[in-house]
């Protein structure tokens, strides 16, 4: 717009800048645009008082602006005001009114977060993620997310424009579904009426159906439900899926051109017509422009592979790869990088996957039945779309559903478009969220969707977490029995089972105290428990006091006084106290506090590990073609499989090298009502794996208490085992399970820990964690999702030297 343009627009008030009393600097923000704004005290048409006034004005104002257009003022070589989106222009204004203003005080200010991502996070005004998403009406008033849905718009234009050029009718297919699961994805139930149904995990069984009926072309936009545990940086619980389903004359392939064709239309178009937008999106999220080709490269899924083994890569526990499992995420991004190396390109499809990591619809290779005629595309080294030819033949369908465990009577509908004949099709489908992450690389899918949705959202406000934990508890076992302990004036009797306050108040730490190894002391007012193991003048303790909370100052007074008497006279070390327990000893006491060691604790409800980690889904593949099974034992174990277990533990135990690093030994049958038990099988019937549950405090839910690989097992067996008992505590509506203490992440000085003090223990902490290898625990556990809960070590302020850590290694070390 040339200078001495007349102009009048609406704008929010994006950010303030007085420059003395005389002129202030507006940055009047529309949608996507920035321009600032100059209000200058102008005899007879700025007063000084409205100078003022407009200083005071507050940000996300939304104001009718009227003025000049100009040219900005050189000062300095600088001719571009560089703080808007509009360089070369500013708008002298000569008024100024409010349309609306905030009527409350804002969360955030949208300046704040149209910063760079990278500057964000150093930035004292970082605002976070989940305040973000919190708030997300004000988000997405930042240009970065005005563009983000402007591009996300454009991506279904270009589908709808590419499809229907081809002669494609566009569908919108029912969500609600009568069956379960067509491709092993977990969905979402809902009462239909008193009747039973189902969200649409997609619209595949609907596009097929369209095939049968003679449609021969179709696709559709439209809503895809997922009821799947994934709290990862591109799974959602609900996106929108963008769908295609055609028939082919001879070769599946035909479907493969249409959809390559089809996205590499929408990655042109979105570059050649939304240039700006693009640019915008990259003054907050940084990243190079996407790079296609011309003629796609296509790979065979067992040559990428070899592109990885050529290449020297393994997974994570250094298994190598084979062209029988699908790929994980890891091997995804390298092999993504190895094409970009190779073929200078963002995009590429991969074509053959094996046909046992395919749902039950995806045709089998003719050539090779251990593969299929199916292909993934990627983009930036992570799978955008899945697709392929899909079985037309019913006798054909009806075997493989058989052997998935899908019952063809359950989706008669479906199945019976196959029996009244229907031609040779595929197709694919793609989530629009993960195609504009990935070009634009956002990092999280969840900026690409409008108010997104996953497992997280719709949290249950005022429940109460302990009575939300008890039921699931009884839902999934057989409730052991719990015991309080005693009140001021509650009449004395028998102590309270040390068993029973475990499942009343403790937390993992605590069940090792039904092991002889450990002494635990009762006190006589309360029955409340301590376990101990005395180590030369120590007294190392692990966990927390069993106890009411209020009991917690009384009983450990008691402790504490029994520890210092003539016959005891031992020096106290306290480890993995809980933070209550801790502030005590701390602040009452005057003890030191440092954080070593954390729970490892994982939220069962949030957390699907085969659909979060590509390697356990990998590995667990691996050990069902195995043929492992998995065995769930109601009740407790019988005598035989007491004996059998027993043998295996002692199989496990004979084949452990070095010293090992734990509170207890392998006793599998302690406490056994308060326990639940998992053992998986081989194709032979031979246990393999064991996994263990032991009841906690409601509010801890459950401990993985044991996780054993027996030796000889087929690989994977452990990851399968270990997931099954994830999904079966996160389908009873358990919230927290732990696998127990492992090393922190870093050692920390929380509470009177002075710095020289601190850099011995950490030099100590360092050496220790080197030698012992305390971080291998962590790294299996964190594939199924952990997150770390602090522990604290609690010791009278200057007496953990040299002879009390050598204490408190003393009790973990289990020699062999």
């Amino acid at each position: 717009m040339a200078p001495g343009t007349r102009v009048a627009f609406r704008a929010r008030v994006h950010h303030i800048r007085p420059l003395g009393s005389k002129i202030v600097f507006l940055l009047f923000r529309y949608r996507q645009t920035t321009v600032q704004g100059v209000l200058t005290e102008t005899p007879d048409v700025v007063s000084a008082s409205m100078v003022r006034w407009a200083e005071g004005l507050s940000r996300e104002t939304i104001v009718r602006v009227e003025g000049i257009v100009q040219e900005p003022p050189k000062e300095e070589g600088q001719e571009e005001v560089k703080s808007a989106s509009v360089h070369t222009r500013e708008v002298r204004v000569q008024k100024l009114h409010v349309v609306s203003k905030p009527s409350t005080p804002l969360p955030f200010q949208v300046d704040d977060i149209s910063r760079p991502h990278d500057v964000q996070e150093r930035s004292q005004h970082r605002v976070g993620d989940r305040t973000r998403f919190a708030n997300r009406v004000l988000d997405l008033r930042s240009p970065a997310s005005q563009a983000i849905f402007r591009i996300r718009a454009a991506v279904c234009e270009l589908w709808r424009e590419a499809l229907l050029g081809r002669g494609f009718v566009e569908i919108q297919s029912s969500k609600f579904q009568g069956s379960g699961t067509e491709s092993g994805a977990a969905v979402f139930k809902v009462d239909y009426f008193r009747r039973p149904a189902f969200l649409a995990q997609s619209p595949q069984l609907a596009k097929q159906m369209c095939i049968a009926a003679d449609m021969e072309r179709v696709f559709e936009i439209g809503p895809v439900f997922r009821a799947e545990n994934s709290n990862t940086h591109r799974h959602l619980t609900e996106f929108t899926g963008l769908d295609l389903e055609m028939s082919f004359e001879n070769h599946y392939h035909e479907v493969l051109d249409v959809i390559d064709d089809t996205l590499k239309h929408i990655f042109k178009g979105l570059q050649q017509r939304f240039r700006n937008e693009i640019e915008t999106v990259k003054s907050a999220f940084p990243h190079d422009n996407f790079v296609i080709l011309d003629e796609t490269p296509r790979i065979r899924f067992s040559d990428g592979i070899k592109m990885l083994k050529d290449a020297g890569f393994r997974e994570d526990d250094g298994s190598e790869l084979t062209d029988e499992d699908d790929l994980s995420t890891a091997a995804e991004r390298r092999l993504g990088a190895l094409v970009k190396e190779k073929y200078g390109c963002d995009y590429y499809i991969l074509d053959k996957f094996p046909v046992d990591v395919r749902p039950f619809y995806t045709m089998p290779d003719p050539e090779n039945p251990k593969f299929s005629n199916s292909f993934d595309i990627f983009v930036r080294g992570e799978e955008i779309l899945s697709g392929g030819q899909r079985i037309h033949d019913a006798v054909m369908l009806e075997e493989r559903m058989h052997k998935a465990e899908v019952d063809p009577e359950t989706m008669m509908e479906y199945v019976n478009g196959f029996r009244w004949g229907c031609p040779p099709h595929g197709g694919g489908g793609v989530g629009l969220e993960r195609i504009v992450m990935l070009f634009l690389k956002l990092g999280d899918i969840r900026w690409a969707s409008l108010f997104p949705r996953d497992p997280r959202s719709f949290g249950t406000r005022g429940q109460d977490p302990e009575e939300a934990s008890m039921a699931a508890a009884a839902k999934l076992i057989l409730h052991g029995p719990e015991s309080k302990t005693l009140q001021p004036g509650q009449k004395r009797g028998e102590l309270p089972p040390l068993e029973n306050l475990i499942a009343r108040y403790g937390d993992a730490t605590n069940t090792s105290w039904v092991d002889p190894a450990w002494t635990v002391w009762r006190d006589d007012a309360t029955g409340a428990a301590i376990g101990y193991i005395q180590q030369g003048h120590f007294a190392v303790i692990f966990g927390k006091p069993l106890c009411e909370p209020n009991q917690i100052p009384r009983v450990v007074k008691a402790f504490l006084a029994f520890l210092r008497s003539p016959q005891m006279d031992l020096k106290p070390i306290w480890c993995c106290v809980d933070k209550s327990t801790e502030r005590y000893l701390a602040e009452e006491l005057g003890w030191s506090a440092i954080v070593a060691v954390a729970e490892e604790r994982v939220n069962p409800m949030a957390k699907t590990p085969e659909a979060d980690d590509k390697t356990v889904r990998r590995k667990i593949h691996r050990a069902e073609r195995e043929g492992v099974k998995i065995h769930d034992v109601s009740g407790e174990p019988d005598e035989e499989l007491r004996k059998q277990i027993e043998e295996r533990c002692r199989d496990w135990e004979a084949h452990r090298k070095g010293t090992q690093i734990h509170l207890t030994g392998v006793r599998p049958f302690d406490d056994v009502k308060h326990r639940k038990y998992f053992y998986a099988t081989d194709k032979d019937g031979k246990i393999c794996a064991l996994v263990v549950l032991a009841q906690l405090a409601p509010v801890h839910g459950f401990q993985i208490k044991w996780a054993l690989e027996y030796p000889g097992a087929p690989l994977g067996a452990i990851e399968h085992i270990v997931a099954y008992v994830i999904r079966k505590l996160g389908d009873a509506g358990v919230r927290t399970a732990t696998f127990g203490a492992g090393a922190a992440n870093r050692l920390q000085g929380v509470d009177n820990v002075g710095g020289f003090r601190m850099k011995t223990l950490e030099k100590a902490y360092n050496g220790i964690s080197s030698t012992f290898h305390l971080s291998n625990k962590g790294d299996f556990r964190g594939k199924f999702g952990t997150e770390q809960d602090p522990l604290y070590i609690c010791y009278p302020k200057g007496s953990l030297g040299v002879r009390g850590i050598e204490a408190i290694m003393s009790v973990l070390q289990k020699p062999k």
